[in-house]
């Protein structure tokens, strides 16, 4: 195809004008794309290669790399991949100002192409029109899809752009960010030179008194050695064996006196709640052991009636210095449990008018043999005991058939026969405790809620099977962080 200057003039002859096959093909459905070279040359473009990616997934492949690596990569390393980004983002920013100039060339080229085909046109006829009205056509569409390039390039410019603008501003941050961690770390290497350099005085210092101290402390003990050689000379070895004979028998008579003092103080609180027990229109009934029930009985005739007044019990340490409530305790009767071993048991009678206390004389002393029979039951991997369901959930429980109640060294299970009713691991939400609640066979019934919203009360054949429950699911608890005990503990 000939280049036409704006300059062309000419006279068409019908008779000069060649005709056009009508077999003629084109190689494609538009005009090639050309740019002017040097010497006002059509140049054409080289072809792009359909197997590279397009300008927008170039940029989104970047976007996406800089967004994964940015947590790996330090801030100077930041700095420098901005920089080169920005640097890729100003070439594409200039390839895209050549495209748009090129484009601006070719609608100029085509409009010109255009008027020059119009005037063939109207200079032929016949077949001969036909081929230049199609070519018309070809050239209009050509035109069409130029502008929506340009749209497409457009929309690339702007993209460029904003992607260069935010890699500037990020360069920027990145290199803000380096100046300032650099002077962070300035700050801190005089800072620990600082350090560095006063402890190298604090240590000069400290061995300079060292070697003073030293030498005053060799001093010293040469003067202690020649005081006990001049000692030992001037007294006989067989004095001074018996007065070491003479310190030792003291020392003993010092700690037996020590002992008997502690068991005097001992007898002494016991004595005297004793007699305030005496005074006291109220008394406890039953062993203060392990395994009994204690009761609170009227001791005279003008106490208050029991039914109209309202009681709770306390655990005491022996001194009397720390006082812990029993939540639940408000029956005249309650059962020690292994808790209260070494402990002062009290229950307060509050009526109307006045409040009445009433203690055990001495601290709950434990079980006989029941130290002895837990050690046996826990060789075993797992310790049962029959029990039967007396309340679930704070109901009376309907059924009275025996149950086997197993605990383990990871769980606590109900079951009757081959049913589990229940079965827990040891947990927070768990409580495990005597029975507060009063009632005949108390020192024989434990409390247990193995999860929130589902508790029971269960009674054992023996109290020694009760205590022994109790003791071994607080020791495998305990060994799996857990500490059971009662509500409010």
């Amino acid at each position: 195809m000939t280049r036409v200057s704006p300059e062309f003039e000419y006279e068409v002859q019908h008779d000069a004008v060649l005709s056009v096959s009508a077999d003629v093909s084109f190689p494609s459905d538009g005009f090639p794309k050309y740019k002017i070279g040097p010497n006002n040359e059509i140049v054409e473009e080289p072809k792009p290669n359909p197997d590279s990616p397009p300008l927008k997934e170039v940029v989104a492949q970047e976007t996406e790399q800089l967004a994964e690596q940015h947590k790996r990569l330090s801030v100077r390393d930041l700095a420098t991949k901005f920089d080169k980004n920005l640097s890729a983002a100003a070439k594409l920013s200039d390839e895209a100002k050549l495209r748009e100039t090129a484009s601006l060339e070719g609608h100029v080229l085509l409009k010109k192409l255009r008027d020059a085909l119009e005037s063939l046109k109207g200079c032929m006829a016949g077949r001969n029109k036909e081929d230049v009205e199609k070519a018309i056509s070809m050239v209009e569409a050509l035109a069409v899809k130029l502008t929506q390039e340009e749209g497409e390039l457009i929309q690339e410019k702007f993209e460029v752009k904003k992607l260069a603008n935010f890699l500037k501003q990020a360069s920027e941050d990145a290199k803000r960010l380096v100046n300032q961690e650099r002077s962070f770390a300035c700050a801190e290497i005089e800072s620990a030179r600082a350090v560095v350099q006063r402890f190298g005085e604090a240590l000069e210092e400290e061995e300079k008194l060292a070697q003073t101290s030293g030498k005053q402390d060799v001093e010293t003990l040469v003067e202690e050695v020649q005081e006990a050689r001049r000692i030992k000379l001037n007294h006989q070895p067989c004095k001074v064996m018996d007065m070491e004979h003479e310190l030792r028998a003291l020392r003993l008579q010092l700690r037996e006196k020590s002992i008997f003092s502690a068991k005097l103080q001992k007898e002494l609180a016991m004595t005297k709640r004793a007699e305030e027990s005496r005074l006291c229109v109220y008394q406890l009934e039953g062993a203060q052991t392990l395994g009994s029930c204690l009761r609170i009985r009227p001791r005279a005739n003008n106490a208050p009636d029991l039914s109209k007044c309202s009681i709770q019990w306390f655990r005491l340490s022996p001194e009397g210095d720390h006082t812990e409530i029993l939540a639940g305790a408000n029956k005249p009767i309650y059962a020690p449990e292994p808790l209260d071993v070494g402990k002062i048991l009290r229950a307060d009678v509050v009526s109307d008018t006045q409040t009445i206390s009433v203690t055990t004389v001495a601290p709950i002393d434990p079980a006989p043999g029941l130290t002895s029979h837990v050690q046996s039951l826990q060789r075993r991997s797992n310790a049962e005991f029959h029990v039967v369901i007396s309340q679930m959930n704070g109901q009376d429980y309907p059924s009275h058939s025996v149950h086997v109640f197993h605990v383990g060294k990871s769980r606590m299970k109900l079951s009757r026969g081959w049913i589990n009713k229940t079965r827990e691991s040891y947990s927070t939400s768990m409580q495990l405790c005597g029975v507060r609640g009063g009632g005949n066979a108390a020192s024989k019934s434990l409390f247990w809620q193995a999860r929130k919203g589902l508790s029971y009360v269960l009674t054992f054949e023996t109290e020694r099977d009760r205590n022994s429950a109790i003791m071994i699911a607080r020791k495998y608890a305990l060994d799996c962080h857990v500490v059971l005990a009662g509500p409010d503990e």
